[in-house]
């Protein structure tokens, strides 16, 4: 072939390579092949991105001042322009204007023939490589070959490789040393989702930018812009589905919205049934249900999802969604005030943390992160999700772990018994341990292993419990009873205080059928305790008598003296009955109960009245409170908490303790008994 045979380029400047304008660059026009929205409305310019300011500004600043890197490293989520990016970077490096003099820009003209073949992907001098099925080192080894020479046409080779993570070790040690000294007309481009995965020796070789997801409200504009320029008007709730689903993905969410509109779907309920959601009202009816703990509005709710074609474990992300809004609302309380939420998120949600917790959040959203793992695995989706509803209703009528706590410290404590097993262990220096009985202290003694052993006595005929333990608090009895020896108690090992035993007038330990004692509850040291003491027995009726119609008389153990208020004589003797039963039961042949017509004390309930009266009248006279009286004239003080206050409303009472003058069960001895000396027990 001759000289004259050979084609001259196309009038005009075009090259060879660009003698045609690019299908991906001209408008859509009828007849031509369908090109979806990803691809129609691809950025070519700088300005064309959205959400990537930060890059944007940079590359600009870069271009400008000719400080332009030899490698750039794009890393980010599917869809935010990174293979774009690098597109227009090439574009802006070969660029040579409209009149085919310019140099490197940042606003690339787009008509001349770098600009054209490049938007073509025809460019012979930018060179894209797939990664994830190029990844040995041969592949690198042609990039490393082609980057020798000069380009055939543009003014820069350019090398982009997507998702360069996926090249292998030993590719990525092939490429170092050209990666660092490259030629003067080659530049590398890379992009990447897994940033992690590239080795920190290319890392450092390339000038890195970070691209952002997108902002909802900023797709939701753009994709509102691209839906007029089709033809077709969407709701905004539509449009804020479609932004939510692409979770900051440019390009998963303009495949979305060409769904939408190829299905015409234009409504917010249309375009929730084609992504299989639930509508975001329902999420939230279901959330309030569930925090009320209604198990069939909940079931109820969830079946008209999935009747609608939702999937319940896409619910219960749903769900997760709404929880981590409210806790962000919870924490950011100027969200309800700003634009960023739709209306309704901003109301409907603000309605709910005004009256739900941090810790009910926080545990609603544990239960659905553990729920989610258990959908994936169960055989049946609808079955586990409504498992993890049905567990969520539960959840929420339980107390927080707070309050669990508080309570835990105000219930009563459980009763501290001796080792049972063998005789209870006596002797010893007696050590004081808290213990509490209906919310208050009582003081007891632990003591070591000294065994005190005697025959069965025959019940006592008068007197009461005959063993005085003096030096330490009551011995609690395990199952084991108690027994009294007429010899001198051995010395126990080394005791700097030994214990006193007295024995005159006793009374046995009630022994059951099979030779052993139940364990008796403390002697209460105050009326306030005896009441207490018959809550604990489960006498609902009796403590509900005591508490609110007992007058205490007088309470001199194992005297009573006791006024029960109230016209219904049939009432006082039922009450007097069953307290004497309960007492005799426990305490057989001790406690002395006596009704009187004396006026007697305040009832509990109401001496609680006037603790609770008092700490409003000092809650009044607080300055703080006083001024918010005065700029709210008709506010009202409601109920003042105090946690230091019993199950009565009453402060701790000051009682005697254990072994001096109220002495316990075990430690009652009768008034006219001899309290022995040291030295009778050596």
């Amino acid at each position: 072939m001759s000289e004259e045979d050979i084609p001259l380029p196309p009038e005009g400047g075009v090259g060879f390579f660009s003698d045609a304008p690019s299908a991906e660059a001209e408008p859509s026009k009828s007849g031509t092949p369908y090109r979806v929205l990803a691809r129609k409305y691809r950025p070519r310019t700088f300005d064309d991105l959205i959400g990537q300011e930060g890059l944007v500004r940079i590359l600009r600043r870069a271009f400008a001042v000719g400080r332009v890197a030899h490698a750039f490293m794009l890393t980010g989520v599917r869809g935010v322009g990174k293979t774009t990016t690098a597109r227009i970077i090439a574009r802006a490096l070969n660029c040579t204007g409209v009149d085919g003099t310019g140099g490197p820009t940042a606003d690339p003209c787009g008509v001349c023939p770098n600009c054209t073949a490049i938007l073509a992907d025809r460019h012979p001098d930018v060179l894209e490589m797939d990664a994830a099925s190029r990844t040995g080192v041969d592949d690198v080894r042609e990039i490393i070959e082609a980057s020798r020479f000069r380009p055939m046409q543009a003014r820069m080779k350019v090398f982009v490789i997507d998702e360069v993570h996926m090249l292998s070790r030993n590719a990525f040690n092939a490429l170092l040393k050209t990666l660092e000294e490259p030629p003067a007309q080659v530049t590398f481009i890379f992009a990447t989702t897994e940033l992690r995965k590239v080795p920190v020796t290319v890392l450092s070789r390339c000038q890195r930018f970070d691209l952002q997801r997108v902002p909802q409200t900023m797709l939701a504009e753009h994709f509102a812009r691209i839906a007029r320029k089709e033809g077709t008007e969407l709701e905004d709730g539509a449009l804020a589905l479609i932004a939510r689903a692409a979770d900051g993905s440019v390009r998963d969410g303009l495949s979305l919205l060409d769904q939408a509109i190829a299905q015409g779907a234009s409504d917010t309920a249309s375009v929730a049934d084609m992504l299989g959601l639930a509508d975001r009202g329902m999420v939230f009816d279901l959330l309030e249900a569930a925090l009320h703990g209604q198990v069939a509005s909940v079931l109820e709710i969830a079946g008209r999802a999935y009747a609608r074609g939702a999937d319940l474990g896409e619910v219960l992300t749903d769900l997760m969604d709404v929880l981590h809004l409210l806790s962000r609302i919870k924490a950011l309380p100027e969200l309800r005030d700003g634009l960023e939420l739709p209306e309704m998120e901003r109301v409907r949600g603000g309605a709910i943390v005004d009256h739900v917790g941090v810790t009910v959040l926080g545990r609603a959203w544990q239960l659905l992160l553990k729920g989610l793992a258990e959908v994936e695995m169960a055989p049946d989706r609808r079955q586990a999700a409504e498992m993890v509803l049905i567990r969520l209703c539960h959840a929420s009528m339980l107390p927080t772990p707070d309050k669990l706590i508080r309570q835990l410290q105000e219930a009563p404590s459980g009763e501290n018994t001796l080792p049972t097993g063998g005789s209870p262990a006596l002797g010893g220096p007696p050590s004081q341990a808290q213990m509490s009985v209906s919310g208050r202290a009582e003081r007891t003694a632990s003591v070591s292993s000294q065994t005190v052993s005697a025959p069965s006595a025959a019940p006592a005929t008068g007197g009461g419990p005959s063993a005085l333990l003096q030096g330490g608090g009551p011995v609690r009895q395990g199952s084991t009873a108690l027994k009294v020896q007429q010899e001198p108690v051995q010395e126990a090992p080394p005791a700097p205080s030994p214990l006193r035993l007295a024995t005159e007038n006793g009374a046995p330990v009630p022994q059951q059928a099979d030779g052993q004692s139940e364990a008796i509850p403390p002697m209460p040291r105050s009326w306030r305790e005896l009441v207490a003491l018959v809550r604990q027995q489960k006498a609902a009726r009796l403590h509900g008598t005591l508490r609110h119609l007992g007058h205490l008389v007088e309470f001199a153990p194992p005297r009573l003296v006791l006024r029960i208020a109230g016209e219904d004589e049939e009432q006082k003797r039922q009450t007097f009955r069953g307290l004497t039963a309960l007492l005799d039961e426990l305490y057989p042949g001790y406690w002395q109960v006596i009704l009187s017509d004396e006026p007697g004390e305040p009832t509990l309930d109401e001496q609680g009245a006037e603790v609770v009266a008092l700490h409003k009248d000092k809650a009044k006279q607080h300055p703080l409170v006083q001024a918010i009286m005065r700029h709210f004239p008709q506010a009202q003080i409601g109920e003042v908490r105090d946690h230091n206050l019993d199950d009565y409303g009453l402060p701790p009472e000051t009682v005697v303790p254990l072994g001096e003058d109220v002495p316990s069960y075990f430690e009652f001895a009768p008034p006219d008994a001899d309290y022995p000396d040291e030295d009778d027990f050596y």
